[in-house]
């Protein structure tokens, strides 16, 4: 199954929600930052983001456990201030201080919102930024459809919630972004739905065609609903 998901996905655009548009609006609202920030994208994927904070001048470590992504970033890197280790975001291999900036566009939840601000909040320099991506409810009364599908997948909370267990996590919440619905369709569920029709006809791609489906009829019935929402969240000097 995992192997599954990671052929359905791998090549397209993006792994989860989100636009260049988006990354560098979050780029921005992270600013102060060093002239040459040193930053930590954490759960990479083939990079994207990565990319575009280093073109944008930052000196980027891609980090994922998936070595095709990798491969992919260091090919495309070729030229800019990139380098990829493949480690667990679970538990970084860096020393405690490393970065001025901490970058997790759609990949918080493979250890969940908590778990990773803690986890992650000793790499940052005193002064540093995490900025991270996160699906929460956007309104606080959900359908029993979607309340449904989001518990069994990855539980929601409101912003409200997680900036709130950002503050008791000891972050300071500098700047929260909703992103724009472009973001989930043009940009990902588009090129996920093509992919995943491509690959109906293999027994071994079943389940995850499946999921993926499941996953776009609910964005398309209820996407009002809940929303990936941006964070910059800052350590105190």
């Amino acid at each position: 199954m995992t192997e599954a998901f990671f052929a359905l996905f791998h090549g397209l655009p993006r792994q989860g929600p989100g636009s260049d548009a988006t990354t560098l609006r979050l780029l921005d609202l992270a600013r102060p930052l060093p002239e040459r920030p040193r930053v930590l994208d954490l759960g990479c994927g083939p990079g994207r983001s990565a990319l575009l904070l280093a073109k944008a001048g930052a000196r980027v470590t891609g980090l994922d456990t998936h070595q095709p992504f990798l491969d992919d970033l260091a090919a495309a890197a070729e030229g800019l201030d990139v380098d990829t280790v493949n480690a667990s975001m679970a538990d970084p291999p860096f020393p405690d201080g490393e970065f001025d900036l901490l970058w997790a566009e759609s990949s918080v939840f493979v250890l969940g919102f908590d778990t990773a601000l803690r986890t992650w909040k000793r790499l940052l320099k005193p002064g540093g930024a995490l900025v991270l991506t996160e699906c929460e409810w956007s309104t606080a009364t959900p359908s029993a459809a979607a309340r449904e599908f989001w518990d069994e997948q990855y539980p929601l909370r409101t912003t409200e919630e997680n900036s709130a267990a950002a503050v008791a996590a000891g972050y300071r919440v500098d700047a929260v972004f909703p992103q724009p619905d472009r973001d989930w369709f043009d940009e990902f569920y588009d090129h996920l739905a093509a992919r995943a029709d491509a690959a109906a006809g293999d027994p071994a791609m079943a389940e995850a065609v499946a999921a993926a489906r499941r996953e776009i009829a609910m964005r398309r019935e209820h996407g009002s609903e809940y929303q990936y929402t941006g964070y910059v969240l800052r350590t105190y000097q």
